[in-house]
């Protein structure tokens, strides 16, 4: 009895996700209709080719201290952006660059040891959410996907598995932050997953949303 009780509030949580997106698409398809492959400023184009990666929570970091092998850590960045090395705690990661982040160590470790020299390198990237792309909806795998340099609406389609069997492609929508507001623009996602008609791809900027529709047949 508890099983079955169980299997009803999960159909009842995914109805209230599938009803929320489907009412969120809804009004950004109302909103976009006029809209059809995003524009980009030449502030934006300067944006994204000068793009830099910053650290953001989750971001696991290796600190390596030139001929102080014995300082070099490797370590995850807390949720609260800080991130704690074998003679420093609480140093403020989040939002720097890993050469910013060397620098600030650098400037700590000094009081310890002479000139010291530290890189800071990054992996298992997260980032911070603004320059994450996110992808909502019938895709195979929702996810926030870190943003990175030159990528696409095709790259990122990729890395979340493509859509569902369920999804309406040519439904979706890009919601994209300029100016301090949104702006929703159409997207022809069975055009290019399915046809391959790589006209229907497009750059992305980061802070991006995809929200993939749901077929209603």
């Amino acid at each position: 009895m508890s099983e079955q009780k169980g299997k009803m509030r999960a159909g009842l949580v995914r109805g209230v996700i599938h009803a929320g997106v489907a009412g969120l698409l809804s009004v950004l398809l109302a909103a976009c209709a006029g809209n059809s492959s995003p524009p980009m400023s030449d502030a934006q184009r300067t944006a994204a080719a000068d793009f830099d990666y910053v650290i953001g929570p989750g971001d696991t970091l290796e600190v390596f201290v030139w001929g102080n092998e014995e300082l070099s850590s490797v370590g995850v960045v807390r949720p609260d952006g800080k991130f704690t090395t074998r003679l420093v705690e609480d140093l403020e990661a989040s939002g720097k660059t890993s050469t910013q982040l060397a620098r600030d160590i650098e400037k700590s470790y000094g009081e310890y040891v002479r000139q010291p020299v530290v890189s800071v390198i990054v992996n298992g990237f997260v980032g911070v959410p603004s320059q994450q792309v996110r992808v909502v909806g019938e895709a195979a795998q929702p996810a926030s996907v870190p943003y990175r340099k030159h990528m696409t609406l095709l790259d990122l389609m990729i890395a979340v598995g493509g859509m569902t069997e369920f999804a309406d492609g040519n439904g979706s929508v890009l919601v994209r932050t300029d100016d301090g507001g949104q702006t929703s623009y159409k997207l022809r996602l069975d055009d290019l997953l399915k046809d391959g008609d790589i006209s229907a791809n497009l750059a992305l900027m980061p802070g991006d949303i995809v929200i993939i529709s749901e077929s209603w047949f």
